[in-house]
């Protein structure tokens, strides 16, 4: 006969594993579980000779994708002396350091290794790339087509030599509803009313009350929320003096980043300065070229969530001030080429909820700037609505 302790143990274990079974697995082993098997798995290739590979794989918001590298490339030496003190040689996935020459060439990803494998989700115009290196976890914020590259400039691929092999897991499907990519699809937004537009004034001024650049977004979120949707959209705070701005160029520099925050003038809106400059910059070509914006709290509210002012222009190059004969920058006279930056840069962080595009009772269509530059518009604004991160816990 049996040791009836024994058998009573016995008995015991699989009453235990059937109760375990049945309440379930343990959150900390649940997400182990879904971290480590792939829904679905893809090989792609990346050589070096192209900056971006399309996958042929779309995303949607939501999905968790993991990115798996391998491969070597490799840069020849530089025939100047300035390529000479620029990284160059064999290497893996995650690129070579970066040297003083790299301040000199333009790479997508401003902090990324030179060479480094990143990726970008959607059109080039706005979305914002990401370093990926020999592996990475990362959570799809936006529906759209994946892209994987070489954080490089365009000369440098003619003369590189190698690929990287690249595996993509998506390890969560995301959201199962049909998502416009690159964020939310137009539509009218409650508190966005005639009445209010008819409070937003057009146009900014310089200091001496000289009319200028047209209002052209307008944005509902805290402040916290504005400058962290800013942020993730790879926009930076520009600098708020010379001698700042010399000393972050010096810092910059000496840590082989691209400077990207040089300062910008003074306008006026609400009888006051901007809270904030913003910029969207062009490594090297900062100076003259550069994405660009000025940030104001209105006096109003929708919805309960503060309205803030947008003016944005892009800088293209320089013009004579017509005001002093100095010489200023010279916009896009296209100025709704810049508010759909704007738009499509924020839209592409996944944090805009709400969007929507509205004519105010007397659109602007044609102006000068203070400065005497001529733009032109369609007379629209876009209005983009953050997500409240109070009320969603995060």
């Amino acid at each position: 006969m049996k040791n009836p302790t024994t058998y009573r143990l016995r008995i015991f274990a699989a009453l235990w594993l059937l109760s375990w079974g049945h309440l379930g697995q343990s959150p900390a082993f649940a997400q182990s579980a879904t971290s480590t098997h792939s829904l679905h798995s893809y090989q792609v290739e990346v050589p070096v000779t192209q900056l971006w590979v399309d996958t042929k794989v779309d995303l949607r918001e939501g999905a968790k994708v993991r990115f798996t590298a391998t491969g070597t490339m490799t840069y020849p030496e530089g025939q100047s002396p300035m390529d000479r003190l620029s990284t160059a040689g064999s290497f893996g996935p995650a690129g070579l350091s970066r040297g003083f020459a790299d301040l000199l060439h333009q790479y997508p990803v401003r902090d990324a290794g030179h060479g480094a494998l990143i990726a970008r989700i959607g059109d080039a115009t706005y979305a914002q790339p990401f370093a990926v290196g020999a592996s990475k976890e990362y959570d799809v914020p936006v529906a759209g087509r994946l892209y994987l590259g070489i954080n490089q400039s365009q000369s440098e691929a003619a003369s590189a030599t190698g690929s990287f092999k690249v595996k993509i897991e998506i390890l969560a499907e995301g959201s199962t509803t049909t998502i416009t990519a690159g964020g939310p699809p137009d539509a009218p937004i409650a508190g966005i009313t005639p009445q209010l537009l008819a409070k937003i004034p057009r146009r900014v001024t310089d200091p001496d009350g000289n009319p200028g650049d047209m209002v052209n977004v307008l944005l509902v979120g805290t402040q916290d929320e504005v400058l962290q949707a800013f942020s993730v959209a790879n926009w930076v705070q520009v600098d708020k003096s010379a001698g700042t701005s010399a000393l972050n160029a010096i810092m910059d520099s000496l840590e082989k980043k691209d400077y990207l925050t040089m300062p910008m003038s003074t306008l006026m809106l609400f009888n006051r300065p901007q809270d904030y400059g913003l910029a969207h910059g062009e490594a090297v070509k900062v100076a003259m070229s550069r994405h660009h914006l000025r940030l104001w709290k209105s006096p109003y509210e929708v919805d309960g969530r503060p309205l803030w002012c947008i003016s944005s222009t892009h800088d293209i190059g320089f013009e004579r001030d017509q005001r002093n004969n100095g010489v200023t920058h010279k916009i896009d006279p296209n100025i709704d080429n810049e508010r759909e930056f704007v738009n499509g840069t924020l839209a592409a962080t996944g944090l805009v909820v709400q969007r929507d595009h509205v004519t105010p009772a007397d659109p602007l269509t044609t102006a000068k700037t203070a400065t005497g530059g001529e733009f032109h518009s369609d007379g629209r604004i876009a209005v983009l609505v953050l997500k409240d991160t109070k009320a969603s816990g995060n």
